[in-house]
């Protein structure tokens, strides 16, 4: 009778040894994919969150804003990471699949123009920056910088970051057709900083000391100019989900968007929306 007592209590507790294995192991899942321009955002808020919240799991991916928005339509995301607001086209894919993508603000940026630290250059205007994209301009000589064939460098289309620029700076036009599209804000920097003759485009988190970033119509991309809107090249930077959020993604964007959400943004090189 004793053993069988034993037995019984030796199963019991590799029962609640089992169940408690499950819970550790049951951590709930959020996945975020898109715009690398956001990435520093979430790859530093997430590993913070999850500091506090061990419960939770969350996986960050890049792969550029419309790869994001295309993942969370097909349900392969939580959480959709855009540099652009989502387009006509993307809400109607949407309305056919039964999703329903809600927006979150989640920062402000801006999109800083930027040169090999080696050229003279320190300041253009929109226009001229349209026009060296476009194929108008290619040569630095014709904005007062060195002789030689300006090298252009863009993001790839999939970029939210190359939707915005196209806006706000192109106006619809079409990048020169030797531009070298590039599939992140690091990938063109690090080609500007070994091209003496390049010329780029990132996010102000993505400025270093490897690159120089010119003034656009008189006015230097800063965190102070981007919150001012006195920077012309501004954008807000967004979280989407599937319907309002809700359980763990909620609890995360809520973590974001919050005090110390924000405080991250800010030592990002992003600016804060409070």
């Amino acid at each position: 009778m004793k053993k069988l007592r034993l037995l019984r209590a030796a199963v019991s507790a590799a029962a609640c040894l089992l169940v408690a294995a499950g819970t550790v192991s049951a951590a709930e899942k959020v996945v975020l994919e898109g715009s690398t321009t956001v990435l520093p955002i979430a790859q530093k808020t997430a590993e913070v969150f999850m500091d506090k919240n061990s419960d939770i799991d969350i996986s960050v991916r890049g792969g550029g804003s419309g790869v994001g928005i295309a993942s969370l339509l097909d349900g392969s995301c939580d959480i959709a990471d855009s540099s652009r607001a989502m387009k006509d086209t993307e809400y109607e894919k949407a309305a056919a699949k039964k999703k329903d993508p809600k927006p979150c603000v989640v920062a402000m940026d801006g999109i800083a123009i930027v040169v090999n630290n080696s050229n003279n250059i320190a300041a253009l205007t929109k226009k001229q920056v349209k026009d060296i994209y476009t194929g108008a301009i290619s040569d630095w000589s014709a904005v007062g910088g060195p002789a030689g064939k300006i090298v252009v460098v863009s993001r790839d289309s999939s970029s939210g970051t190359y939707e915005a620029f196209g806006e706000l700076v192109l106006k619809g036009a079409k990048v020169r057709p030797d531009a070298l599209m590039q599939a992140s804000n690091q990938a063109i920097a690090s080609i500007v900083a070994k091209t003496p003759s390049g010329i780029g485009y990132v996010g102000l988190g993505y400025i270093t000391d490897s690159v120089k970033a010119l003034e656009i119509d008189g006015v230097m991309p800063d965190k102070g100019t981007v919150l001012s809107g006195k920077y012309p090249v501004s954008r807000p930077l967004f979280m989407y989900t599937n319907g309002s959020p809700k359980g763990a993604v909620k609890k995360y964007i809520d973590f974001v968007t919050g005090p110390e959400g924000q405080r991250i943004v800010d030592e990002e090189g992003f600016v804060a929306l409070k």
